[in-house]
């Protein structure tokens, strides 16, 4: 049991909320019943978990670390006031674990047929990233492609901010001419979002292989995108704002894109 908050390891638990000490490491922090639950069904590599079983909130909790120790992962218990410093939420869960970085390679990525994908540059906030992970999920997108990144995927608020979906939808990392080559190889049609044009979200073509574009709140996309070669699309703004936040921004065009696929499929929504 580590009583102390000065404990070496909880120092570290600390360390790999930076960004340097997680790629220093090559690892990250997975907090909370429902992250490592999905972190687990697919497959990710715990290498140690911390538990403090009177910030549980269940009866569910026991099982999960069993598995995770069963997986070989070490386990170490810890008091109530040296989880909550370890911890990133604020109302801990008494689950936090840390887990190597996996690979984001665009050639990790596999395909089925007529994908659709969702692709963000520049996206600058790690909780919009996470808030558009799980709208992928939600909206069935096959992966999530981040060009130019100004935040880590592996931040500890993705992590939250997905709830967990980080582990659900394939992800992927490159720059912008990179992810357009590799979506021309693969024959995907790009629809890019941006105010810049008369053609409104819903009256665009989502059927077979498209990727949904979206750019960061403060920028935008960046002219690699809007040189002319990729159809846009705008969201109508009736009020007196100006824009979307960015992940609001990605749930209602990829939600039209399932709409459209959906009703193209002859099938019913499971909603």
């Amino acid at each position: 049991m580590i009583t102390s908050p000065a404990n070496p390891k909880v120092k570290r638990l600390v360390r790999l909320r930076s960004r340097r000490h997680r790629d220093s490491e090559g690892a990250f922090l997975i907090e909370g019943y429902r992250e490592l639950t999905r972190a687990v069904a697919a497959g990710v590599r715990i290498d140690e978990i911390y538990v403090c079983d009177p910030l549980f909130l269940g009866t569910n909790e026991p099982e999960l670390v069993e598995r995770i120790m069963a997986s070989g992962a070490r386990c170490h218990r810890l008091a109530p006031d040296p989880f909550r410093k370890a911890a990133y939420r604020d109302r801990p869960e008494g689950l936090l674990a840390v887990a190597p970085q996996f690979d984001t390679g665009l050639e990790r990525i596999r395909l089925r047929p007529d994908p659709l994908l969702l692709v963000m540059e520049g996206i600058e906030k790690p909780g919009n990233l996470g808030t558009m992970l799980r709208a992928a999920d939600a909206a069935g997108v096959s992966a999530v492609v981040v060009a130019d990144p100004t935040t880590d995927p592996f931040n500890p608020n993705v992590v939250r901010a997905s709830l967990g979906c980080l582990f659900t939808v394939p992800l992927a990392v490159s720059t912008a001419d990179g992810v357009i080559r590799w979506l021309a190889g693969h024959g995907i049609r790009a629809l890019v979002t941006t105010p810049s044009t008369r053609d409104l979200y819903w009256s665009a073509d989502y059927s077979g292989a498209v990727a949904v574009v979206v750019g960061s709140e403060q920028y935008g996309l960046s002219e690699t995108w809007l040189d002319g070669r990729f159809p846009m699309a705008r969201i109508p703004m009736a009020g007196s704002a100006d824009s979307l936040n960015a992940a609001t921004a990605a749930a209602l065009v990829l939600f039209e894109a399932l709409r459209q696929r959906t009703a193209a499929d002859g099938l019913l929504p499971k909603w």
